[in-house]
């Protein structure tokens, strides 16, 4: 841990920080864990003792940024956590084992100011554009699907279940219930918990809250599913497309914006039931979702998922019932005005939440402030439309490869807005290196292919 000179750097109020101690005493903790993420969604995390929770909370505590995916360099390293006691949460235990609780904190630089680098200050500045336009909340709900597997070797399932599966072909079932009552026991509420569609493949859906409080039950919810399956002696990932063959894991996102406690995206008198805030939100993000692909599908292996034929959304248009689009509006019911919201289908779970919740804000939020318009809904399949017939609606598709996302991401003003110049710079920086070092390698497909017959 770095040496920092301790100053009161708090962000929160002292009434909740002596909430949360009072909390902490009640609870027996004897470890705190610290969490923050790199500029990748990479969970970081350090335990300090109960004797240093109240400096902790005060002033931060001190390590070294430079050791950190895409934060600084050495020459300006020293980094300050700032614990949010919002956030703090006992982590799930038994009896007999250590009682350890967990906060989330914001990272700040040493003289008190926020760290542009920090993914979760990113997420701040988006909602705080949001208010300054006149809206209170946005509000997200992720479907985070995932594979368990024998163990991280390989991809050897434990079942050969499909959707919805209930059968004894879904060896799963215990190990999600337990997974569903440690999320609980953590405060994030549960809302579905089913097999998907490939083997081995399960999802369970957390209910909707706002984005900042979301993307912290993201990392949560991650480590949570990949510690029960660990105990159980399995290995779970959120790996986007870890069987050639099969259907991908997606983080199907549900998005809507309130204020005064009114859902924005609802007007009554529309066909389609939206308003003319929810279209123009829906069309910011169609406009610009090949430019931010690369931040809700960061990785090589996401864009082996973003491919047709495995219902994972390729064609940039938006659909009330059709699952081939890349935003769909889910059928309005009489009485639910409050649940209109436009679910986008490309996330996958593998993202950073931080970065993939502001990037897909901003794009809504200039689309409001641009009068975006909306195009009409299609509902055919667009997996069966010839390139001609989409090239003649005017439907683009999605980036084919992480080097075409990143080409994309790199020309785009709104995720330079988005993600800060620090982040900005370091993530293309670091995403074209992960192209680079994909594209030279030699694979067995091109051994087998090729090797005999050139």
């Amino acid at each position: 841990m770095s040496e920092v000179e301790m100053k009161a750097r708090a962000t929160s109020s002292p009434e909740a920080r002596k909430d949360a101690l009072e909390k902490m005493k009640a609870d027996g903790v004897e470890f705190l864990l610290l969490w923050f993420t790199d500029i990748e969604g990479h969970l970081k995390s350090f335990a300090v003792t109960p004797s240093e929770i109240p400096g902790a909370l005060d002033d931060g505590m001190g390590f070294d940024g430079s050791s950190i995916t895409g934060f600084n360099a050495i020459e300006e390293s020293d980094m300050v956590a700032i614990p949010d006691p919002g956030t703090y949460r006992m982590m799930p235990w038994r009896e007999g084992e250590t009682k350890v609780g967990r906060m989330i904190c914001d990272v700040v630089t040493p003289d008190g100011e926020p760290y542009e680098g920090d993914p979760r200050y990113v997420l701040r500045r988006a909602l705080e554009r949001m208010k300054s336009m006149g809206f209170e909340t946005f509000n997200v709900g992720p479907e985070l699907e995932y594979f368990l597997f024998k163990d991280d070797k390989g991809t050897e399932t434990l079942d050969e279940g499909g959707y919805f599966a209930m059968t004894t072909m879904d060896a799963a079932s215990e190990l999600r219930q337990e997974t569903v009552r440690a999320l609980e026991s953590m405060g994030i509420p549960v809302e579905y918990v089913h097999h998907e569609v490939g083997p081995s493949q399960h999802e369970i859906d957390v209910q909707f809250a706002p984005a900042l409080e979301m993307a912290d039950h993201t990392l949560t919810y991650r480590l949570i599913v990949k510690e029960i399956a660990k105990k159980a002696g399995f290995h779970a990932t959120f790996m986007p497309k870890p069987i050639f063959g099969e259907n991908g894991s997606g983080m199907h996102t549900h998005q809507s914006l309130f204020n005064d406690g009114r859902n924005a995206f609802f007007d009554a008198d529309d066909e389609w039931n939206l308003s003319e805030v929810g279209k123009a939100f829906i069309a910011g993000q169609l406009r610009h979702a090949r430019e931010i692909s690369a931040v809700f599908a960061q990785w090589v292996n996401s864009y082996k998922r973003l491919v047709p034929g495995y219902e994972a959304p390729v064609y940039v248009a938006w659909s009330r019932r059709n699952r081939s689009a890349l935003i769909r509006i889910p059928l309005y019911k009489p009485g639910s005005e409050q649940a209109t919201r436009a679910e986008i289908r490309c996330p996958d779970p593998a993202c950073n939440p931080y970065l993939t919740f502001a990037a897909l804000l901003h794009a809504g939020l200039d689309g409001i402030e641009k009068g975006y318009e909306l195009p009409d809904p299609m509902e055919t399949n667009l997996y069966h439309l010839t390139p001609e017939q989409r090239k003649e609606r005017g439907i683009t598709s999605l980036p084919e490869t992480l080097g075409e996302a990143i080409n994309e991401l790199a020309e785009s003003e709104l995720a330079k807005k988005a993600l800060g110049p620090h982040i900005f710079d370091r993530y293309v920086e670091l995403k074209r290196k992960e192209w680079d070092d994909y594209r030279v390698q030699l694979t067995e497909w091109e051994r087998d292919r090729y090797l005999a017959v050139l």
